[in-house]
């Protein structure tokens, strides 16, 4: 019988942008026995965990969770809200961007995408792929829209396939300031917890987002977070909706309980991840990531090797891609690091696909976590042959060293 080996002596070094890699405290927590979901403690561990992604999305109103990834809650947010041959705004920003878009056309929605415009030298198939959300483009459409006919603005917050993190409160000011009533949708899968997110200050209809990132959680965990205009619309949208309606799910939720069978032992985890964040403070847990990302781009940075995000003003903090020389396949160089210091480093996807890598520096991690990851990209990248300026191992310990 064939036997694989993929667990190979000390830890493997999950430096993806998510799934990221799950702390011990919050296994422990998942391998707790699975109690009775109709029962008393099932009901106060709802409710503890209800109130805790609404203190983590900076909201007052409802949080729908769904056992389910991110692509569910994309789903979920879109069939509450909008009926079947509605006109929606996207701004595409990345693959993630493009995902969501495919999947609002699979639900019979009109979607019309806005890109960044412009030319790029290191990229020029994808040159809206180094750069974030252009909210003069979104307020210049939406003037156009004096039927109001756009029903719902679509734009992600950290585009995970990119490396960048875009303005949304930009983005509702843009809205605003053309007096249009669409509701604004934010995906921040990989943003919510690792940079700083405000649902309701920011104006926001429906937020949505998963367990898997920034959460520190497995995958099987997804998101609503919802306005009250969002509720609003979704009393007369009519596009078809069972399992993902909002209105059984939030009426049970009142007393912690849910219309269908929980994901009991995931949210047993959901509620030590919301714990070990509290006992953190949010601040010092975005103040960590931008420091990690700092660190990580001055390495970037002493390589000579191009940024994916063109704007350093929308640097994310969960993530850093880097596109390698022409002529050098991204993917061979992460395969090579992958086989020879099992360290895992995310791909290039869609239009990025073997032009760049990504290195995640989010949630479980610390400064020798990434100096780790970062040796082992720089021995990978010389054994692949690709001509380095210099050594961004050093300039990551200087920069770590220097800014505590």
């Amino acid at each position: 019988m064939l036997k694989l080996n993929f667990h190979p002596t000390g830890r493997h070094f999950l430096q993806i942008p998510g799934p990221s890699p799950v702390p011990d405290r919050i296994l422990r927590a998942i391998s707790l026995p699975t109690i009775d979901h109709r029962g008393p403690e099932f009901g106060a561990l709802g409710l503890k965990v209800l109130q805790g992604m609404k203190d983590i999305f900076k909201t007052k109103h409802p949080v729908v969770i769904y056992p389910a990834s991110g692509t569910g809650a994309w789903e979920a947010a879109l069939t509450n809200t909008l009926s079947p041959g509605d006109h929606i705004l996207m701004f595409e920003t990345g693959q993630f961007a493009s995902l969501w878009n495919k999947l609002a056309t699979r639900l019979g929605l009109k979607t019309e995408i806005l890109s960044w415009q412009g030319t790029d030298e290191h990229l020029p198939n994808a040159p809206g792929w180094r750069r974030g959300v252009q909210a003069d483009l979104i307020h210049a459409r939406l003037l156009q829209d004096k039927n109001h006919e756009i029903k719902a603005v679509c734009v992600v917050h950290n585009e995970t396939s990119t490396g960048v993190t875009s303005n949304i409160a930009a983005v509702r000011k843009a809205m605003d300031d053309a007096k249009h009533p669409a509701l604004l949708m934010v995906d921040t899968i990989s943003g919510l917890a690792s940079a700083d997110f405000q649902h309701d200050a920011w104006g926001i209809d429906v937020s949505i987002s998963g367990s898997q990132k920034g959460l520190m959680l497995p995958p099987g965990i997804s998101f609503n977070a919802v306005s009250p205009r969002a509720i609003e619309a979704s009393k007369t949208a009519k596009l078809p909706r069972a399992f993902w309606a909002w209105d059984e799910i939030i009426e049970m939720n009142k007393d912690g309980y849910w219309p269908y069978t929980s994901s009991t032992n995931l949210l047993y985890g959901l509620s030590e991840a919301q714990d070990m964040l509290a006992e953190e403070g949010m601040d010092k847990v975005f103040a960590r990531h931008q420091r990690w990302a700092a660190g990580v781009r001055a390495a970037v940075t002493a390589w000579a090797l191009p940024i994916q995000c063109a704007d350093p003003t929308v640097y994310s903090p969960i993530l850093t891609g880097v596109i390698t020389p022409v002529g050098v396949d991204a993917d061979a160089i992460r395969k090579l690091i992958q086989q020879r210091f099992d360290l895992s480093l995310g791909t290039g996807l869609g239009k990025l696909k073997g032009r760049m890598f990504r290195i995640g520096h989010l949630g479980d991690s610390n400064d020798l976590t990434l100096l780790a990851t970062l040796a082992g990209v720089e021995m990978g990248l010389k054994l692949a042959g690709v001509k380095l300026a210099g050594s961004g191992v050093n300039a990551g310990m200087d920069y770590f060293a220097k800014n505590v």
